[in-house]
């Protein structure tokens, strides 16, 4: 951050895990996914150059957790270009940076670029190509095409949150991309243990040798109905993970080693009796990125607790996998859960001092989730008891693995100590069908979202504003926001409260929102510091993700908010508000979803 400060950038801060007003992913992913409104045009109150760390999560790596070099939790910094630098600047800062600023050996640098598709009307990016050459041969490096710089279609180097040009929905932006990647060393090809066997290696084979440190993302177009056409401003989203940047900048071939990781890894040696990482590094791996991640996400700002829905789910499997690796090792009984989550938020205090703020809660709800677990456990022994009589079939294996939360290897291990074997094809192919559906479902329920800032999406974003005003005046001021999902069709959101919303409480609410939509009151944006956005009253749980000036929106006197836009101009436009459902979301925290009508 000091670095790209020092060119011409604003440090801004990071955004809470959980999205707010995006209903795209349960968590946030990359750094650019709280920045989305800014690189389709609006303007930022910091400018149009930004630096920053952004926190993530991405569920869908939680299988790879394992491999030395992927993680669920990870930091990830990014600059930005808002309509103002391009490719030259941003290639070459980002080799000055490495090189010179972290000590990374040129030599073992390759890089790669977009390959073209004529079919979008998007060609090979020659202009890439011909800055990276300069970089190496300034570094006296031969750096022809094939040598250190590598074409790659769609798959590899076309970025957008939906992956691959056909893929993306209309209204969403993209661009080709330049991956980094770091030579880790010849010894660490792993072809013999993977899918890439009987393949030649390759900087993107995802063997282990060469590591993404870092993805240029030239996002210059938009999705339309007619194609690809050109963004109104050509942006530059950069994001690089800290881990693994870490991990080359100390001479380590994976991030566990780094300081990041050490302290947990010396505690899990410690509980499970003097057991080494090197001679059990999945468990050791999965164990440290999952009890990290899940302290991260409940003690988040609008934290998630464990439970059998959503993003709650995931912090459950996060947990019990946890725990399910630790009696692999060994380690049993004793809240060990609870020491290892005591690491975590000890070595990131300082930096994050919400998590210390909630140090008690976070514990709590891990030590509760882990005795739940461990008598889900005891259960599921006497299951497997029960299936024990002979070859345990793949059917068997999953619905240990599904309903209480034996992994293959645990499942394995019980069955050698019986003399029987397990099919784990069978097993294979039953998780296969189960993450497909996985997949289906989550596609089906996180369609859409705000990121389209359609007119229907920008009414419900302004109503959600109203909503809150209404639930704090009828009951109480320490009402909080605890996340929204808002689609085209409807506005789901989350609200701290003990108790059930009588009908009454309901139709108040409901009256006030109406009452400021009949009195067509204006919707006035003003930037101001955060600071001074608290003196004046505006509310807004999401303090982190602002810098020094920030966006304050006011509805008259019924509603004053920090928020990233886009609204519309007067609540005359919504024509009428309706709650149509009133639930419990996890504990402590409510659910209104409601409609425009």
């Amino acid at each position: 951050m000091e670095f790209f400060e020092a060119k011409g950038h604003r440090v801004i801060g990071g955004a809470s895990l959980i999205p707010e007003n995006d209903s795209s992913t349960l968590f946030i992913g990359s750094g650019m996914q709280p920045l989305l409104p800014y690189l389709l045009g609006e303007k930022h109150p910091s400018g149009a150059r930004l630096v920053n760390s952004q926190k993530c999560f991405r569920a869908e790596d939680m299988e790879e957790v394992g491999d030395n070099r992927h993680n669920t939790f990870f930091e990830m910094l990014g600059n930005w270009s808002l309509g103002d630098y391009f490719k030259e600047e941003q290639l070459g800062w980002l080799f000055e940076f490495l090189v010179d600023e972290l000590g990374f050996d040129p030599s073992r640098i390759y890089v790669s670029v977009y390959g073209g598709n004529k079919e979008i009307g998007v060609s090979k990016d020659l202009e890439s190509v011909e800055i990276w050459k300069k970089l190496f041969e300034g570094k006296g490096i031969s750096a022809g095409e094939g040598e250190r710089i590598f074409y790659y279609g769609d798959e590899k180097n076309w970025w957008s949150r939906s992956g691959v040009p056909v893929k993306m929905p209309v209204g969403e932006p993209g661009g080709p991309d330049s991956e980094l990647f770091y030579d880790l060393g010849a010894h660490l090809k792993r072809h013999e243990n993977s899918v890439w066997k009987d393949q030649p290696c390759h900087i993107n084979c995802d063997c282990g040798r060469f590591i993404e440190v870092g993805n240029s993302v030239f996002m210059e177009y938009i999705k339309t109905e007619k194609g690809f056409e050109k963004l109104k401003q050509r942006n530059v989203d950069f994001g690089g993970g800290l881990e693994r940047m870490a991990m080359a900048a100390q001479g380590k071939d994976n991030v566990f080693e780094t300081d990041l990781f050490v302290n947990i890894l010396n505690k899990i040696e410690e509980l499970s009796g003097g057991k080494k990482y090197r001679d059990n590094m999945k468990p050791f791996e999965v164990i440290a990125d999952h009890i990290k991640a899940a302290v991260f996400i409940i003690g988040d700002t609008r934290g998630v607790l464990p439970s059998n829905l959503g993003q709650g789910y995931v912090v459950r499997r996060l947990i019990r996998r946890a725990i399910r690796y630790g009696r692999l090792l060994g380690i049993d009984g004793g809240d060990w859960m609870k020491k290892l989550a005591a690491v975590v938020l000890e070595d990131y205090k300082d930096v994050y001092p919400e998590l210390d703020k909630k140090r008690e809660f976070v514990i709590k709800n891990i030590v509760e989730e882990e005795e739940k677990f461990s008598r889900t456990i005891e259960r599921g022994l006497k299951e497997f008891e029960k299936v024990a009589g002979g070859k345990i079939s793949g059917m068997d294996a999953f619905n240990l693995y599904q309903s209480y939360g034996f992994p293959i290897e645990m499942t394995r291990e019980l069955a050698e100590e019986k003399g029987l074997e397990v099919d784990e094809n069978g097993f294979g192919e039953e998780l296969k069908k189960h993450q497909e559906l996985s997949r289906t479902a989550s596609a089906g329920e996180f369609k859409g979202g705000l990121a389209d800032a359609g007119e229907e999406t920008k009414k419900l974003h302004t109503a959600a504003h109203l909503l809150l005003a209404a639930l704090r005046k009828v009951l109480g001021e320490g009402v909080e926001q605890k996340g929204s999902n808002i689609t085209a069709e409807r506005l789901r959101f989350d609200f701290s409260y003990q108790e059930k919303i009588t009908d009454e409480q309901k139709k108040e609410v409901e009256d006030l929102v109406n009452e400021a939509i009949k009195k067509d009151l204006p919707v006035v944006c003003e930037e101001m510091s955060l600071e001074e956005a608290k003196k004046s009253g505006a509310v807004g749980v999401f303090e982190s993700k602002y810098g020094e000036k920030v966006r304050v929106y006011s509805i008259s006197d019924f509603s004053k908010e920090i928020c990233g836009g886009p609204h519309i101009e007067r609540t005359g436009e919504l024509g009428g508000f309706k709650i149509a459902k009133e639930q419990s979301s996890s504990a402590g925290v409510r659910r209104i979803k409601a409609v425009l009508k």
